[in-house]
């Protein structure tokens, strides 16, 4: 008896903790396991694996009562985890994302009188983008790790990129290759650049890695893939799709493709399919990969990225190579290739098999590829090939609201229509591909929603569908509502989030505070390809209202982190609008009001620097924290700050900072470094303006004909009569503070709703 009670009681047990569920919820709120009943179950209600998957069947989860406790039904972990989220924000009011993923939950949760189900024939839920990875990611920990992974549950994600820890498989390959040590170093990147190294863009920069981060690194892959599997997710393992060191053919004798410069970067080499030891290393590779991590049914590549067709590289016979050496890992794997620029190649994929490919096209929601209307459009999208639809929304991680609501809706559908009836038939789920995360909820809420709504999106109007939608997303954001907010919401969706078609931009509105300065600074990075849209004063109405019923909400996590981004970015529109205001004194030579404007503006960005102290998420500490914490030694803990305080600013060194073009393409409006970093750079700015104008107030012997200038022509001397640009060298600026190491801290100062009083009652009255 006492054997059998002692059987039953372990079985109980492995039960319970083989159901990852209750341990979701009990990280988001102790004891909350206790009140929810969770039940895997197939379309019949036939009790089925967890992991068992029919792909012809649709995913579903259902919510009723089981006496006491909420049921969820789902025919997977994961799925019963959106059930989960689910019910928590339509029925409790509460909000999991990036800034919150822990609520208390109330003693009796509410009951589900009707039961309500949903399903969805879109069964691949992918997330992340290779650069999410270098981003958001660079320095996370288990701990955040562990957050994310439920996040992804949570928001239905099945099929998770999942390519930390590349950089070991990297390694051992290469050291039984016969290259040193000192020769890897030179190769790999380092934490803060890896993802442009594994999508063959560098070599090196950022490095050499230590030991201790490899050893860092396999662990934690090893964490995160065993909690994805608990889940019974699929994660997405890098495969090799023939780069190599530059120096391949000096070193091993192969036959390779010079990669070029990137943006001022030497870029690996490709090996050529056709190469005698393509098979040898690729099998190399994989062997250390599935050695290290495991076997994987979906493998990434992502071959030629971000170049020029090459003329000697036959890629039918790239994508038949590297699609045979994944297959002989194994047999039913999918190759996952992202749909960007000129990927995946017509030539490489047409002749694959309709079920070895899935293709991401990863700005859906802007330049669709899979046959809607637009700039990257292809009239035949992917052909036989599966493929998902993906929204991007954020480039670089950069700080700011930013959305296309309509677009996406309307695109979404499109995706589904009968017009485009070949896309839409091998349309096989959705992605999240941002380039950098733990921005804008409100957007990725909206794209985790669509597969489990798509009756109710393809039977209304984009625009009807937002507005209903939305309404639930704010009483679930904030578990409560007033006209106030709907009113500041509504100005929100349907100027700074509704982007429109045609605009073609990468991600927010950049922040003025951000740019170089110059007499005509517009966008802060090189590619971004703003264009105005929304009017400043919009967002300054919303923060308004958004400030006027602050009080009251007080100590409501989601509505103070709200607070503070759109009173951010209500500021730093007026401060474009005051940048103008400077800029007018200037060419007006109204030197003591350049004096007023140029201080209003320079205030404006110290306030900035306070209002986003408030919030941890907003703080620079947050990220240089995680860099060196990351170290095992002082020197350790040195270079990783160095790589975050470099990936923020300069990016790369002064070549690759200035004349490729990548200085601030990940700049952030993050307290600390607005103080530190882009106030230095205005005032020097401002200051250099001003010494012009005094200049200018004293004699000029070359304009009364003599001097250097009595022979220029009347042309010449008309330009020299006009305000003049100022150059000053921002590189030497910049560099130094990358190479400091002052502290920065995580934890908040002062309060969310005070603050942003004050910035609203200073310049947005």
């Amino acid at each position: 008896m006492k054997y059998t009670l002692a059987l039953l009681f372990s079985l109980f047990f492995v039960a319970v903790q083989a159901n990852p569920i209750s341990g979701l919820l009990e990280r988001i709120d102790r004891g909350a396991s206790r009140k929810f009943s969770i039940e895997i179950v197939s379309q019949g209600s036939k009790l089925q694996a967890p992991d068992s998957k029919n792909e012809n069947a649709p995913d579903f989860f259902e919510l009723s009562q089981a006496g006491d406790k909420v049921r969820v039904r789902a025919n997977t972990w994961v799925n019963a985890a959106v059930g989960v989220n689910w019910y928590l924000k339509y029925y409790c009011g509460i909000h999991l994302s990036w800034n919150q993923m822990q609520a208390k939950l109330p003693a009796v949760l509410p009951r589900v009188e009707k039961p309500e189900c949903h399903e969805t024939t879109l069964t691949l839920r992918y997330d992340f983008n290779y650069c999410t990875f270098s981003y958001s990611m660079a320095f996370w920990n288990w701990a955040r790790w562990e957050q994310e992974i439920d996040w992804m549950a949570l928001h239905g994600v099945n099929l998770p990129l999942a390519i930390v820890g590349e950089e070991c498989v990297w390694r051992n390959m290469l050291l039984k290759l016969g290259y040193t040590e000192e020769e890897i170093g030179k190769f790999i990147a380092g934490p803060a650049f890896l993802a442009w190294w594994e999508m063959n863009n560098l070599e090196g920069w950022g490095g050499p890695l230590p030991r201790s981060w490899y050893a860092r690194q396999e662990r934690l892959q090893r964490q995160i893939l065993k909690r994805m599997h608990e889940y019974g997710m699929h994660p997405v393992l890098p495969g090799y799709c023939g780069m190599m060191p530059h120096d391949a053919k000096e070193c091993l004798g192969l036959n390779v493709t010079d990669g070029g410069l990137w943006n001022g970067y030497q870029r690996p080499a490709n090996l050529l399919p056709t190469d005698a030891r393509f098979n040898e290393i690729a099998t190399l590779y994989y062997k250390e990969l599935t050695r290290l991590f495991g076997k994987s049914d979906y493998y990434s590549m992502d071959p030629f990225h971000e170049s020029a067709d090459d003329a000697n590289i036959d890629y039918a016979a790239a994508g038949r190579a590297m699609m045979s050496a994944m297959k002989a890992v194994n047999p039913r794997a999918v190759w996952v290739i992202q749909g960007w620029t000129e990927n995946p190649r017509p030539q490489m994929v047409d002749p694959m098999s309709p079920d070895d490919l899935l293709v991401l096209d990863l700005f859906s929601e802007c330049r669709p590829m899979f046959g809607a209307p637009s700039i990257w459009q292809r009239k035949e999208g992917y052909k036989q090939h599966k493929w998902l639809f993906c929204m991007l929304e954020n480039f670089g991680a950069n700080v700011g609201l930013h959305g296309r609501m309509d677009q996406l809706i309307s695109n979404f559908q499109q995706a589904q229509s009968s017009e485009f009836k070949v896309q839409s038939s091998k349309l096989s789920g959705i992605g999240f591909t941002m380039e950098g995360s733990e921005n804008n909820p409100v957007m990725f809420e909206l794209m985790s929603e669509l597969p489990w709504r798509s009756s109710q999106v393809s039977c209304t109007t984009s625009a009807t569908f937002r507005e209903q939608w939305l309404k639930g997303y704010l009483r679930a954001r904030y578990g409560y509502t007033s006209p106030q907010i709907a009113e500041a919401w509504q100005i929100l969706s349907t100027t700074i989030y509704n982007c429109p078609v045609g605009n073609n931009q990468q991600g927010p509105h950049e922040s003025i505070f951000c740019g170089r300065p110059s007499l005509n600074n517009f966008q802060a990075s090189s590619w971004s390809k703003m264009r105005n849209y929304y009017d400043p004063d919009d967002t300054r109405r919303a923060a308004v209202l958004m400030n006027s019923v602050a009080e009251q909400m007080r100590g409501n996590n989601n509505f103070e982190y709200d607070l503070v981004d759109i009173t951010r970015q209500a500021l730093a529109d007026q401060a474009r609008v005051q940048y103008h205001r400077v800029i007018a004194a200037y060419k007006a030579f109204s030197r003591h009001q350049f004096d007023v404007e140029a201080r209003r503006f320079l205030d404006m960005l110290l306030m900035q620097d306070r209002l986003l102290a408030t919030r941890t998420e907003f703080r620079l500490g947050h990220w240089t924290e995680a860099a060196r914490n990351c170290g095992t030694t002082q020197a350790e803990s040195d270079q990783y700050e160095w790589n975050a305080r470099v990936q923020i600013t300069t990016w790369g060194n002064r070549t690759c900072a200035d004349q490729g073009g990548l200085r601030d393409y990940a700049h952030k409006e993050w307290q600390g470094l607005l103080k530190d970093f882009y106030y230095i750079r205005w005032k020097a700015y401002f200051d250099a303006l001003a010494a012009q104008m005094e200049t200018n107030t004293k004699p000029q012997p070359d304009m009364l004909g003599a001097g250097p200038n009595s022979n220029k022509t009347a042309a010449e001397l008309f330009a020299m009569a006009l305000p003049q640009e100022v150059q000053l060298d921002y590189y030497a600026m910049e560099e130094p503070w990358t190479l400091q190491h002052n502290a920065y801290s995580s934890t908040p100062e002062g309060t969310p709703i005070d603050v942003a009083k004050e910035v609203c009652e200073k310049y947005l009255k």
